[in-house]
Formats: structure tokens, sequence, C-alpha cells
């Protein structure tokens, strides 16, 4: 399929290990010369700052969207090739969703977590039919990755929900799954219920 579009979550931890935030300057970059733009969160710290600067110090176009209350508190970067300002955070993650063709996750907190959950139910209910990518960086969700193996040998998710996620552990892997992973079936819908 045809990836013009990825969105990036990550932490906007400034003091996370190196490892992290060259990961995540790296997967800007490629992305950049790949010429797929890259949508964030908008924030200015921590490994989100560097997937935008990786995109954009490499002549690519880094994408951020962002609450009201977080511009507020001047927390996003303010170099960024367009700037959507959200309501709250509802509004936020459905419009980075909806702007992506794919998604990559980066290690961070409960928030990247979290909006790493919601679009793999998203996905799950076929309500977002594109690639999910787990940067499993340093090992750093081998436990996330551990829990939701657990649920589908549980069948609190079926079988095929296992096809939902791929994992990579570099940059470049993430980008060449991304490429080729087929669009999710609307179809899957009937399983969404055990």
């Amino acid at each position: 399929m045809e990836i013009n579009r990825v969105c990036v979550y990550c932490a906007s931890s400034n003091k996370a290990a190196g490892i992290y935030g060259d990961t995540a300057y790296e997967l800007g970059t490629l992305l950049a010369k790949e010429g797929i733009t890259v949508v964030t969160g908008a924030g200015s710290i921590g490994l989100m700052r560097q997937v935008e600067d990786g995109a954009l110090d490499n002549g690519g176009k880094a994408i951020g969207v962002i609450p009201q209350f977080m511009v507020e508190q001047g927390w996003h970067h303010t170099g960024l090739t367009e700037l959507h300002i959200t309501r709250d955070m509802h509004e936020r993650k459905q419009m980075m969703a909806k702007l992506s063709d794919a998604v990559i996750a980066l290690p961070g907190g409960c928030g990247t977590i979290e909006e790493l959950s919601e679009i793999i139910t998203w996905k799950q209910l076929g309500l977002y039919f594109n690639p999910i990518v787990i940067l499993n960086i340093n090992g750093y969700y081998d436990p996330f990755i551990a829990q939701l193996n657990k649920a589908v040998e549980e069948h609190f998710m079926g079988e095929i929900h296992s096809r939902i996620w791929s994992v990579a552990s570099t940059p470049a892997e993430a980008i060449e799954i991304i490429r080729n992973t087929p669009l999710w079936d609307a179809s899957v819908r009937k399983y969404a219920a055990l």
C-alpha cells in the first residue's frame, strides 16, 4: 500500500536513555528520506522532538496535533510544517489516526501505551485499517507484547487479532513492515466478539 503519512507515538521525556532519542531521530530521518510525512503529538521535548527534528532536518515534513491546554503551557514544537490545535486529548488522538496511513509506536510512558492500546482496539473493531508497528527498542515493549500474546492465549482476543500489530527492532525494519502490510479487512468486525 502507499504510505504518505505515518503517525508516531512516543514519549515526551528528556530523561530516557540516549538510545531512545537516537532511535527516534533515526526514524524521523528515514521517514523523511522515504518521502513520508511524520504525524506526532507536536511535543517540543523528548522522543517526540527527536522524531520531528529528524524529519525536518532531513528535508521532510512533520505535522503536529496538540490540544489547546498544552499549547497554553508552551509544550508544542514551534517549527513544524503544520500544527493542528484540538479541543482535547480525544480529538487529538482521532485526528492523528485520521491523518495517518500507518502507526509506529516508539517507547513511552502511560500516554504512549494508552495510544497504542487504543489504536490496536480500533483496528480490532474495524475502525482503523492501517499497519501498526511496535518499535521494540532495547526490549522496552517485551512485557507489553507478552501481555498482548497472553490475551490471545487466554482467549480474550482471537488468534486473528495477533495480526493486528507487528514488531520491529529497528526504524528501517518498521518502515519495511508498514510498506508491506496489507490493509485490515472491515469484515474482521465479525471476529470482535468472541
